[in-house]
Order: C-alpha cells, then structure tokens, then sequence
C-alpha cells in the first residue's frame, strides 16, 4: 500500500469523495493471464470494485452470475467491474471459468486491499474475511458510489443492489439510469 494515511480499519470503511487506496495484488483475468496488477492500471475508466468473500460460496455464486447475467456489466467499455476476495489465483481461476464469468478478480489473500478499503474485518473474533461491499472508483482514483453489506455473519442475506449500481454507473457516466424494469 501507498501513502501517507493510515488504512481504514471495519469500523472506517471509504466514503464516497476519498480516495481510493493505490495497491498491486494478483488479478487473475477471464482471458488466463495471472498477474501483479496495480490498481491505478485498471483506471482508464471507472472501475466498480467488488469485494466478496471467496470464491464458491453460495452466496458469491449468486453475486457473480447476477454481475454476469446482468448485461451491461458486461457489454461495452463504459465502466470495468473487478472482484476483490480472500480466494488465491487458483481458486479465482476456476472460479472464473466454472461461471463463465467475463470479469477479472483480484486476490486479496492476506486482506491488506479489503484493510486498506476499511472493509476487512473478523467473525467471531477469529475469521477473517472482506465485508461484501462495491466501490465505483472513477478515472482520478475518487469513489463516487458506495454499497456495505450490512450482515457481518451472514452475507447471504446481502446481495449487492444491481439495479442501484447500474444507476450509480450511468450517473458517474452523465447517462440516464436504465430501470431494466425496476
């Protein structure tokens, strides 16, 4: 991690107008390249950042295909959406090929990313995992849109707001948010 500024700690996440922490981790990518990637690399656009608890549970299945299912994630250049999880690259490339998804994802094995964004935290006091939460991080590293999970032991019962994301894009992108019938 760079700068200045201590990381926000659970109780600290980023807010919307921070911003976003510089960092390198390994990003596995739906076309098989695995590599330390930083983040300022992916800020040619926004960049919708997704943290998740790992990989396979059936929580971040459901999360997953939605962000694929959901077209305009997926379609286009206008924003690049990245996972960010506990899982290591091998995991996240079984992962990505198992659902066929067409996003890369980061992994935080030792949760310094999740640290830096305030959202690592420990259930029990013992396991340590990422908040499920999305940050829309626009081109000069600013966060323009921010999502937190809410259940700290139980991330099935937060799923991130697709429609409610989608309109954050189109508003970051000076576009009318689509409904998609919502």
């Amino acid at each position: 991690m760079s700068g200045e500024d201590p990381p926000a700690t659970p109780d600290d996440p980023l807010a919307v107008g921070d911003t976003a922490p510089e960092f390198a981790a390994t990003l596995v990518t739906p076309e098989g390249e695995t590599r330390e990637t930083p983040f300022s690399e992916l800020l040619d656009r926004p960049v919708l950042l997704s943290f998740y608890t790992v990989d396979f549970s059936p929580d971040c299945i459901e999360e997953w295909c939605a962000f694929r299912d959901f077209g305009w994630f997926a379609s286009g250049d206008d924003v690049r959406v990245v996972g960010v999880s506990k899982s290591g690259p091998r995991l996240h490339r079984r992962f990505i090929d198992r659902l066929e998804l067409g996003f890369p994802l980061y992994a935080d094995t030792d949760l310094a990313v999740s640290e830096a964004f305030g959202v690592a935290y420990r259930t029990f006091g013992v396991f340590r995992r990422s908040r499920r939460s999305c940050f829309l991080v626009d081109e000069d590293g600013e966060i323009r849109y921010r999502w937190l999970g809410e259940h700290w032991l139980d991330p099935t019962r937060d799923t991130p707001p697709v429609s409610e994301l989608h309109g954050a894009v189109r508003a970051e992108l000076g576009d009318e948010p689509e409904t998609f019938g919502f």
